[in-house]
């Protein structure tokens, strides 16, 4: 009797490390994600009876989901609000897919996120107003999608944001000088959008940036100056704009730079005149 007592309690333990012990509510978001996105066609579907443990692209860790990887599994649909009930999903990657709608603004409650990587969908609307709310996030990768409007004032919070990338979307607007706050920053993309404006001096606070690509927007007057303190820089993608004058020899020679594109209108239509002048 006493052996089996032992016995018994041997499996209690190592029970928790066998099945996942997720909440209820865990559970069913990750559910309204699956129907939501025609779970049934994914390429690697989840059987709905097993343990969650054993469903693709879930990460269980004491008992809560912490990492959501479906990248290149034929979702199709739209992200549920429920999303929120996964409060300790610290790396969210939805991307390639052909998910439609809008990024959930009930996305922004979840504290514990890292990582969100939505890239290569059909997302539409607005970056989440409150995205500066996810004042541990590193990564934020939208790219191709067809997402509109200015960057939310709150994205300037993230001081702890490592990559923005937000390229080929639809983003409108100017780049604010709070830019300096997000200090972290070694990856800065927004090419292929419609943003425009002056390019504000402070970005040059950004001393770990390392990519900076702002091609193929309507940015306006001179390169800042203060671009030449970016010395971690190592592409510089600036043409494509309507930047005036001529780019300093301070900042195309930086010491680290690799990279380095820069063309304007202004060139381009003087470019052509002298061309047209020759052939007389």
């Amino acid at each position: 009797m006493k052996k089996l007592t032992l016995i018994i309690v041997f499996l209690l333990a190592i029970a928790p490390n066998t099945f996942s012990q997720i909440s209820d509510l865990e559970k069913s978001a990750l559910i309204d994600l699956y129907e939501s996105t025609n779970g049934k066609d994914w390429n690697s579907v989840w059987d709905l009876e097993s343990d969650v443990n054993n469903w693709h692209g879930v990460t269980i860790e004491n008992n809560t989901v912490t990492a959501l990887n479906l990248s290149m599994n034929n979702l199709v649909g739209t992200i549920p609000n429920t999303i929120q009930n996964l409060t300790s999903l610290k790396k969210l990657n939805l991307g390639f897919n052909k998910i439609s709608g809008i990024i959930p603004s009930e996305i922004t409650s979840i504290k514990s996120l890292v990582s969100i990587e939505l890239f290569m969908n059909q997302l539409e609307g607005n970056i989440p107003s409150n995205i500066g709310n996810l004042t541990n996030l590193k990564k934020l990768i939208l790219f191709n999608n067809l997402i509109s409007g200015n960057l939310p004032e709150s994205i300037y919070k993230l001081a702890n944001l490592e990559t923005l990338h937000i390229s080929s979307n639809r983003i409108t607007g100017m780049l604010s000088p709070k830019i300096k706050n997000m200090s972290s920053l070694n990856t800065l993309s927004l090419f292929d959008n419609a943003m425009f404006g002056f390019i504000p001096s402070e970005i040059g606070a950004l001393e770990k940036l390392e990519e900076l690509t702002l091609a193929n927007n309507s940015f306006e007057g001179e390169v800042p100056l203060e671009l030449n303190k970016l010395l971690n820089l190592e592409t510089l993608l600036l043409n494509d704009n309507r930047f005036i004058g001529s780019i300093d020899k301070s900042i195309s020679e930086l010491p680290n730079l690799t990279t380095f594109e820069f063309s304007n209108n202004t060139t381009k239509t003087k470019s052509l005149y002298a061309s047209s002048v020759n052939e007389d």
